[in-house]
C-alpha cells in the first residue's frame, strides 16, 4: 500500500510575499488623485469658470426683498427685473455696530469697485442688508454706507420680514453679549452673495476672502461680461 502524501507545509515561510511599501504608496497617492480629480470634476460641472469664490448650480434663482433704504425711500431688489435688470448686485447682511467684519466688508468691496471701468460700476451695486432693525434707522444706515463710498446701498428690513429674507439667503443672526435694549452685539454669517443680471446666484465669498481685491475683481468681472 502506498503511504499517504503528507500535507504540504503551512509554515509561515510559505504565506504570500508581502506588497513592498512602495507599491502601497503609489496606491495611496492614486486613490488621493482621484479624490481631487473627483473633487475637482464635480466644481467644473457646478460652474466651468474656475472662481475664487464658491459657484452656486447654475440656474439658482436669487429671491427678492423689500425694506427701507438710507434716504428713507421704499427699496424693493428684484433681481434681474425692473430697476435691476442688467445690475450684478453683491449683497451682504451686517449692521452698524459691528466692530470689525462688516466695515471689513465695505471697505474690500469699495475697493473692487473702484478698480473696475466707468461702464463696470454702472453696472455693479452693492446692498448690505442690516440685521439690527432696531438701532439702524435710515439716517444711521445713510451715514455708515456713505462713509465708505458711493455705490452702496443699506436697507432696513422689520421683523419678521427680516427672518424671512435670511433665511432665503441661508443667513443666521442672533444676538449676543447683551447688556442693554441698545448694547448687544450680532453674531451673523459673514458671506457676500453675488448676484447675476439675470438674476441668478453666481457664488459666494467669505468676508475672509475680501481682502484679495485682485482675485475678487476677477470673479466680478467675469460675471459682469457673461451677464
Amino acid at each position: 500500500m502506498t503511504a499517504p502524501t503528507p500535507p504540504e507545509s503551512t509554515s509561515p515561510d510559505s504565506s504570500p510575499a508581502a506588497r513592498p511599501w512602495y507599491a502601497s504608496a503609489l496606491l495611496a497617492v492614486a486613490a488621493v488623485t482621484l479624490l481631487l480629480l473627483a473633487a475637482w470634476g464635480y466644481a467644473r460641472l457646478r460652474s466651468p469658470y474656475p472662481y475664487y469664490g464658491t459657484s452656486y448650480p447654475a440656474g439658482t434663482a436669487a429671491r427678492p426683498f423689500s425694506g427701507t433704504d438710507q434716504r428713507g425711500q421704499p427699496f424693493t431688489f428684484t433681481p434681474g427685473a425692473g430697476a435691476d435688470a442688467g445690475q450684478v448686485t453683491a449683497v451682504f447682511f451686517g449692521f452698524t455696530h459691528c466692530p470689525n467684519i462688516c466695515p471689513l466688508s465695505l471697505t474690500y468691496l469699495n475697493r473692487v469697485r473702484g478698480a473696475l471701468t466707468p461702464e463696470q460700476q454702472a453696472r455693479f451695486q452693492i446692498v448690505l442688508v442690516s440685521v439690527d432693525p432696531d438701532r439702524d434707522t435710515p439716517q444711521r444706515l445713510n451715514e455708515y454706507v456713505s462713509f465708505f463710498g458711493k455705490g452702496s446701498t443699506g436697507v432696513r428690513i422689520p421683523e419678521p420680514a427680516l427672518a424671512a429674507v435670511a433665511r432665503d439667503y441661508g443667513v443666521g443672526y442672533q444676538k449676543a453679549d447683551v447688556k442693554g435694549p441698545d448694547d448687544y452685539q450680532i453674531n451673523h454669517t459673514t458671506a457676500t452673495y453675488l448676484i447675476s443680471a439675470s438674476g441668478e446666484l453666481v457664488l459666494v465669498w467669505d468676508y475672509t476672502q475680501l481682502t484679495d481685491v485682485r482675485r475678487v475683481q476677477a470673479d466680478l468681472e467675469h460675471v459682469l461680461e457673461a451677464s
